[in-house]
């Protein structure tokens, strides 16, 4: 049985302030390229109201002139707390960005400074930042001065294991007036191999005064749990735990709050959802929308005989009513009374 201490459940059940903004939550919803849009956030708030939702990743320098990307800056009005975050690496881009992202309706601005994919480092973006210090610090000075809603930043613990220099970095993003900072405990030379290190953001939590929320491994209440134990850290963000479980952020946030678990979804139940993500991103973007929810539904086929076929169907599926087909096939097969669900599938420590 997962148990929490009693001094730090006190503490993390109170409200997280970042900066002038108060958020009834201690777990966030990372930014996902690709998932994080206004369906996917609208689920995973169904199940956790309180908590901060961000956006997907916009390039701040293509705001003018790519088609799609002010609809994946799209806020709805009622979505609140919501933060967008803004990459690239020159600070007046950012800053202009910045200030049609509050029109927008972000309650924060987070900066990407910690994405390793190829694409956006070679260009000055995301992690690479963690290499241009002065840079990444004037970033958040110029947007720190252009808007009246607090700016974040997101980063990774440094480049390689060669040049972990997160200890000064952060630092100097608190100076430059970021009124919180998430991080993630791996290195860009990492990507998403390997284990999160959550011993540097325990390091960080303690030099700084700002909010320091751990993001990383955090795949269930008691990764959450350990992590925080662990860092001190003033919340966690959860990634790529979500991926098909929407469900996630609210356990935690539940736990946190009441240190009780909610029952978990039967596979029957995470299907059903996997139908209502299908029809909303079709009802949003169109057949985009379906070509987008093959990899949604995939994720959500686990934990139960035949899931791996499923999947192989999922992921050629070209319209609702064939995804629908194909899940209800599977959902008739899991209601009889002689299928056998995995008993992890409704453990409280598992997902």
């Amino acid at each position: 049985m997962i148990a929490l201490n009693p001094e730090l459940q006190a503490r993390l059940s109170t409200p997280l302030k970042i900066g002038t903004v108060t958020v009834k939550s201690r777990v966030l919803q990372s930014p996902l390229s690709g998932v994080t849009d206004l369906v996917f956030r609208r689920l995973v708030r169904r199940y956790a109201p309180d908590s901060m939702m961000y956006t997907e990743m916009v390039q701040a320098s293509s705001l003018n002139h790519v088609k799609g990307l002010p609809k994946i800056m799209e806020v709805d009005p009622n979505e609140r707390p919501v933060s967008i975050q803004l990459f690239d690496c020159r600070p007046d881009f950012l800053a202009t960005a910045a200030q049609k992202a509050m029109a927008e309706g972000a309650d924060t601005i987070d900066i990407n400074m910690g994405c390793p994919v190829n694409k956006i480092t070679k260009n000055g973006g995301g992690s690479s930042l963690l290499r241009q210090p002065d840079i990444a610090e004037a970033i958040v000075r110029e947007v720190v001065k252009a808007v009246d809603i607090p700016v974040t930043v997101k980063t990774r613990i440094g480049w390689s294991e060669d040049e972990i220099n997160i200890l000064d970095f952060a630092k100097r993003m608190q100076d430059a007036g970021a009124a919180m900072l998430t991080l993630h405990g791996r290195t860009r030379a990492q990507g998403y191999n390997g284990t999160a290190n959550w011993e540097w953001i325990g390091k960080v939590k303690q030099i700084l005064s700002i909010p320091v929320i751990a993001n990383g491994d955090i795949f269930s209440i008691e990764a959450a749990v350990k992590c925080l134990e662990k860092t001190g850290a003033d919340g966690v963000m959860c990634s790529r735990g979500t991926l098909g479980y929407p469900f996630l952020v609210g356990e935690i946030d539940y736990f946190l709050k009441t240190g009780e678990c909610l029952p978990k979804p039967t596979p029957v139940e995470c299907l059903e959802c996997a139908k209502e993500h299908l029809q909303a991103l079709y009802e949003y973007k169109g057949q985009r929308g379906i070509q987008q929810a093959r990899k949604h539904m995939a994720w959500y086929a686990k934990g139960f005989s035949g899931a791996g076929e499923l999947r192989s169907q999922l992921s050629r599926v070209e319209s609702v009513a064939q995804g629908f087909e194909l899940i209800d096939r599977t959902i008739e097969q899991l209601s009889k009374p002689w299928v056998q669900i995995p008993d992890s599938a409704n453990s409280c420590n598992v997902h």
